[in-house]
């Protein structure tokens, strides 16, 4: 189940990195068949130096610091998730459990019974 995941993880990310670079090679392409560099279309992805030392990152034009992401980070660890269909399926899961235990319980006893 491990490996499965992992390799979906590499795949979805790889095919996000080829979309990004695929919108970024479309940019270029409208920017060629325009012929002036128009200020409103940006690329898809950018990568700057600040003055401070730090990079900054654009993706779609939204701008992405490590601030950010260390705010999204505490907003993520504050946040307590409730997944009512997670929770649905655990009690499922504890009660076929348990059905299929006593089930058995009773096969075993009856096929004892059967036999002595």
């Amino acid at each position: 189940m491990v490996k499965f995941m992992l390799k979906c993880f590499v795949l979805v990310s790889i095919l996000l990195f080829g979309v990004l670079i695929g919108m970024q090679q479309a940019n270029q392409g409208m920017l060629k068949m325009k012929g002036y560099n128009d200020p409103e279309l940006s690329g898809a992805f950018s990568v700057e130096n600040e003055q401070t030392g730090e990079l900054e990152a654009s993706i779609l034009g939204s701008t992405v610091t490590s601030q950010d992401l260390q705010k999204k980070q505490e907003q993520l660890e504050q946040i307590e998730a409730f997944n009512f269909f997670s929770q649905i399926g655990k009690k499922f899961a504890g009660v076929v459990s348990d059905g299929a235990s006593s089930l058995m319980t009773y096969l075993s006893n009856l096929i004892n019974g059967i036999l002595e």
